[in-house]
């Protein structure tokens, strides 16, 4: 998916590796370690966890982390993997985001709802 952000790259991936900017668009916690090899955790409310560790940390520019849900048999820790970029265009930000490696089905689609709704929330934060 691809969503154009009315920010510099610089400023978007502050609000995805950051707790305290992090939790303005998605979830109701977060404790993010953004260097290879760092774990996050997500607290998406409900006792909802996502978890996961970061791949590839490449600011402001890139981040690829593995992605799951605690307790979940259908997406668990660290069986699918995001992959998101940031590239400016002109002042703002062109936020590309993937997610590699999802069961088909609802699961599927939960996530790209998900994932929608959420970079609709930062975007949001800019308007």
């Amino acid at each position: 998916m691809e969503r154009r952000i009315a920010a510099a790259p610089e400023t978007v991936f502050s609000f995805i590796t950051e707790p305290a900017k992090f939790v303005t668009w998605m979830g109701v916690g977060a404790e993010p370690d953004p260097r290879p090899g760092g774990r996050y955790r997500i607290d998406a409310g409900s006792g909802n966890m996502a978890v996961g560790e970061y791949r590839e940390v490449e600011p402001p520019r890139r981040l690829v982390f593995s992605w799951g849900w605690e307790h979940s048999p259908e997406v668990p820790p660290g069986s699918t993997t995001v992959e998101i970029t940031l590239t400016a265009d002109g002042s703002a930000t062109l936020l590309r985001l993937r997610h590699l490696g999802l069961p088909t089905g609802e699961s599927r689609r939960s996530h790209g709802d998900g994932w929608k709704h959420f970079t609709d929330q930062l975007a949001s934060l800019f308007d």
